[in-house]
């Protein structure tokens, strides 16, 4: 028999006790009847709510065992996101839409089977900011935020007041004005893809 040369392997038990005692019998088992080395450093006999596997965690919810993802794969993402979506990488806006696309499914399919609906709707909000953000810095003139804002249907007065503020990218990205002219379709029409909507499509 072959067997991979690293597996993870959880047990679930009633209780810490019980979960001790298997402790003790699994690993003698594993090792003089298989004669697979175990990692004793990460065997550990710990709450279900504290493991980390595979970039999952655990929770109870109503008496039921529930999946959801670690908060460590959770930062990971985020920073990946974050990097992509930083303003100053030299990024082209169709590169940057295609590398996060690529990225978001690949990401949404292996966690997919977590809790992961309201995760996603707060990650996406904060992407969008930064999406806008990145937009915002392009228009770097005056006159062509002016421009901008007025192609997407900012009033001309508006379009000079925003265009002239002295607030920094990240306050701005948060304007009702960028919200109403970068709107999540207009974004979309970018080519960039949201988490909530590739969770959807392949959640259905």
């Amino acid at each position: 028999m072959k067997f991979p040369r690293s597996t993870q392997l959880m047990i679930f038990c009633k209780s810490r006790r019980s979960a001790k005692r298997t402790y003790e019998n699994t690993l003698p088992y594993i090792e003089k009847r298989l004669f697979l080395k175990v990692n004793r450093e990460k065997t550990v006999v710990e709450y279900v709510g504290k493991v980390k596997f595979l970039g999952f965690a655990f929770y109870r919810y109503q008496g039921k065992a529930r999946i959801r993802i670690h908060p460590k794969s959770v930062a990971k993402m985020r920073n990946k996101v974050k990097e992509l979506t930083f303003r100053s990488n030299g990024m082209g806006n169709e590169v940057r839409a295609m590398k996060l696309r690529r990225y978001i499914m690949g990401w949404v399919n292996y966690f997919k089977i977590a809790d992961i609906k309201r995760l996603l709707s707060t990650t996406d909000e904060w992407m969008r900011r930064r999406i806008r953000m990145i937009f915002w810095k392009q228009w770097k003139r005056v006159k062509t935020r002016v421009e901008m804002l007025k192609s997407f249907g900012v009033h001309k007065q508006k379009a000079w007041e925003y265009a002239n503020t002295r607030k920094g990218y990240w306050r701005t990205s948060n304007s009702p004005i960028l919200s109403k002219s970068l709107t999540n379709n207009v974004i979309k029409g970018f080519g960039f893809l949201f988490f909530s909507e590739y969770y959807r499509q392949v959640t259905v």
